[in-house]
């Protein structure tokens, strides 16, 4: 098993990438002579995340199917066939002795060519509701990782996992010291600190919301830590001009095991790393789904939690008029917090990677 051989591929938010970059890291640390191919889909973020952790990558020209613009879809049956026929080639070229899905656009033409040519697949399925693509290639998986109970309403019992999901190893070891944290963000001390965070791309329902009601947050005394994303930045950084030092912007949060090490409360999307970094690091959310999430998983991920008492839904359409209110509750009420801490530790898994990695080692024997 020496030189071990394997295509990872997914991508188009930080929600594939990190998982995806912990598994190839868990790969490697298990057997140090592993090679590793990242496949993603060109002009996504994995194409620059990706080589800045240190690994190979290449492009597929494909992207999914457009909702909300029909027209853009034009091209879509041709990327589809060019991306498959390049999967071809990739596999060919590598020769891995096994490839891994995370989702995202590159995930389903490499896994589909790789089952055509009779390579091993693994599929890590982060979320409690799987899409279409995964219940597709799932029927000739070797394996199916998941990080939620009852996946057999998707997949065949028989290939199921309980994995829980990967997050980056920073996170699982929270090795952080609280001071280091703090001065990083240039936080004060004995503050209540807000973490707003809307995924690697931001989100358009939590930051506007934060903004238009800013100024009644900060009559809280507290402090805020707000992730807005490339788009919202400038806006935001506007906005946080009438708070000097009580409000702290970043587009995108690459340490976020200090942001977590700084949270008394976090404001998220609720995105199946999102959550299994806030079960890892205990602290008390207030979830926000994405809507349009495929099949919606992300409101099927948030009640996951809200069933557990372990964190609280507000719906994407009412954060304007909720998120504020749920915000200031919770604050007041610190036995829930504690509550809501001790619940998502519980359901904590801190060696995911690594069980993946395992089975991944497994099937391609």
């Amino acid at each position: 098993m020496d030189n071990l051989r394997i295509i990872i591929a997914g991508g188009g938010t930080g929600g594939h990438i990190f998982p995806a970059v912990a598994i190839g890291r868990a790969l490697q640390r298990l057997l140090p002579g592993t090679q590793l191919l990242f496949v993603g889909a060109l002009g996504k973020m994995e194409m620059e995340k990706v080589p800045q952790e240190g690994f190979e990558i290449v492009g597929l020209d494909i992207t999914g199917f457009d909702r909300g613009n029909l027209w853009k879809n034009f091209l879509l049956p041709y990327k589809i066939i060019k991306s498959r026929i390049m999967a071809r080639r990739i596999l060919k070229s590598f020769n891995p002795a096994a490839v891994v899905g995370v989702g995202g656009y590159a995930s389903f033409p490499m896994l589909s060519a790789a089952q055509a040519l009779q390579i091993p697949t693994l599929i890590q399925e982060q979320n409690s509701f799987a899409g279409k693509t995964n219940k597709i290639l799932g029927r000739k998986a070797k394996a199916i990782c998941v990080g939620y109970d009852n996946m057999q309403n998707f997949f065949p019992k028989e290939k199921l996992i309980m994995t829980g999901n990967p997050v980056r190893r920073e996170i699982t070891e929270m090795n952080v010291d609280a001071a280091t944290a703090r001065a990083m963000f240039q936080l004060q001390e004995n503050v209540k600190t807000i973490l707003a965070v809307g995924g690697s791309l931001g989100a358009r329902a939590i930051n506007e919301s934060i903004d238009a009601n800013l100024d009644e947050l900060m009559k809280e005394n507290v402090q805020l830590v707000w992730q807005t994303g490339n788009h919202y930045h400038e806006q935001a950084v506007k906005r946080a001009a009438a708070y000097p030092g009580r409000v702290i912007t970043v587009a995108f949060i690459r340490e976020m095991a200090y942001a977590y090490t700084v949270a008394d409360i976090v404001v998220s999307r609720a995105g199946a790393l999102a959550i299994a970094e806030l079960c890892i690091a205990g602290k008390p959310a207030i979830l926000v789904p994405l809507p349009t999430a495929a099949e919606d998983h992300q409101t099927s991920n948030a009640k996951s939690l809200v069933n557990m008492d372990a964190a609280i839904l507000v719906k994407n359409e009412n954060a304007m008029t909720q998120l504020l209110p749920e915000i200031k509750a919770l604050l007041q009420d610190e036995q829930k917090q504690t509550r809501m801490s001790e619940n998502l530790r519980a359901m904590a898994i801190t060696n995911a990677d690594e069980r993946i990695a395992h089975k991944i080692i497994a099937i391609a024997k």
